[in-house]
């Protein structure tokens, strides 16, 4: 059904046992992100080992290939039979793939094999940590707890910036890959002992207009789906190309990369605050719209700086990538929300499909732009992809609650 959320007048409390999901959740994905990164991360290493480029290329771009290949089924596996199972028996899987990458190492076929099976195993872990966290939450705190929810992605990164390149270095590729099989390993035990699925009316006794299809009922999933696949390309183009920026602007290479580290930090905090905001609104969709402003308007300024040479280039960039990474909090939310407990998992799987397909094709695609005519220009075209969001973003908000 359709609903407009009224404003918040009072703030639920908590069950402690929804914190415990939250946390679980943030630490599942956490690991699936540390195995999917990681590859990444060994591309110096294979570099200097003779690998070409080319082929550590394709390496690091396995497991994101993986997971795009898996990410709708893994939904409707968590449809079809919970949380806990998804995220725990795909933390095993994933475990094994990881151990095989272990094994495999020194043969690259082998090696890409593994980590593709990593990335298809991993991502168990999106569309069920999503799906656990709306489940046990109530909707006047699911921004928070979403907002929270999305500083697993970072953290991943981070904790796989901080060891896999260093281990690789001292000890090869085996010694780099430990830390994702223990850590897999350990929580999958931890999500199997310690998730529960949040309760849900059986499908039996449920109203027709919540275990029907909702993409063939109206076409607010597929405008959400449209809009973040939009919104993504700056969030993506700052991260694959801000430290390039910089350093064209005269920052030192580790100077430049602290500050992209930074920014990424602010930005996972800006997604918590931008999840308050929105349980406050009483609105995901209101909130949402006014990011797509305001990632125009920071791209443009980008541009601007660039083309100009104005004087705050860190100040900018920070602010930018900020803005630029605030609508996937709301936009997941209002997925799991509109797809109500029969369809959610399959609806947050597409969500994440569609961001993904479109990340894949940011670095090529706007390196070529860079290339051709400059980061005035290509962050200036950039800016026009959140202008085009706009119209897309529904008016209301849906919800099966």
């Amino acid at each position: 059904m359709t609903t407009t959320a009224p404003r918040a007048t009072a703030t639920p409390p908590i069950p402690g046992r929804a914190w415990t999901m939250l946390a679980l959740g943030v630490a599942a994905q956490a690991a699936g992100t540390l195995v999917v990164s990681a590859p990444a991360l060994l591309i110096p290493y294979l570099h200097a080992q003779g690998t070409s480029l080319t082929l550590a290329g394709l390496l690091a771009a396995a497991p994101t290939f993986g997971m795009v290949l898996t990410l709708i089924a893994w939904g409707a596996v968590t449809d079809r039979f919970g949380e806990r199972l998804v995220i725990a028996g795909g933390l095993v899987l994933t475990t094994l793939a990881v151990a095989a990458a272990w094994t495999a190492a020194g043969n690259p076929v082998l090696l890409g094999l593994a980590f593709l099976a990593g990335g298809m195993t991993s991502a168990s872990t999106n569309a069920a940590s999503g799906r656990v966290v709306v489940g046990w939450f109530p909707k006047e705190r699911r921004g928070l707890a979403m907002g929270i929810r999305q500083m697993s992605q970072p953290l991943g990164v981070t904790l796989a910036a901080v060891t896999v390149p260093q281990l690789a270095e001292a000890s090869g590729i085996r010694a780099a890959l430990v830390l994702p099989i223990v850590l897999c390993a350990v929580l999958a035990a931890c999500c199997a002992i310690g998730i529960a699925n949040p309760p849900r009316p059986a499908r039996s006794t449920a109203p027709t207009a919540v275990t029907e299809n909702p993409y063939r009922t109206n076409g607010f999933l597929w405008r959400v789906h449209a809009v973040s696949v939009l919104l993504v390309v700056p969030q993506f183009t700052l991260s694959t190309y801000g430290l390039v920026w910089l350093v064209g602007l005269g920052w030192s290479t580790p100077a430049a990369g602290l500050l992209v580290g930074a920014s990424q930090f602010v930005g996972a905090i800006g997604r918590i605050l931008v999840g308050i905001w929105s349980d406050r609104a009483g609105s995901r969709v209101g909130p949402l719209r006014i990011v797509a402003v305001s990632a125009a308007v920071v791209m443009g300024l980008l541009a601007l700086v660039d083309a100009t040479h104005l004087a705050g280039a860190a100040v900018f960039l920070v602010v930018a990538t900020s803005v630029t990474v605030a609508d996937n909090g709301l936009a997941y939310t209002s997925v799991a929300e509109a797809a109500g407990p029969f369809w959610s998992g399959r609806a947050l799987g597409a969500q994440n499909t569609g961001q993904f397909i479109a990340a894949s094709a940011v670095g090529p695609g706007i390196g070529a732009l860079v290339g051709a005519l400059g980061f005035a220009a290509s962050f200036g075209i950039v800016a026009v992809l959140p202008v085009l969001a706009l119209p897309l973003v529904p008016r209301h908000d849906r919800s099966q609650d």
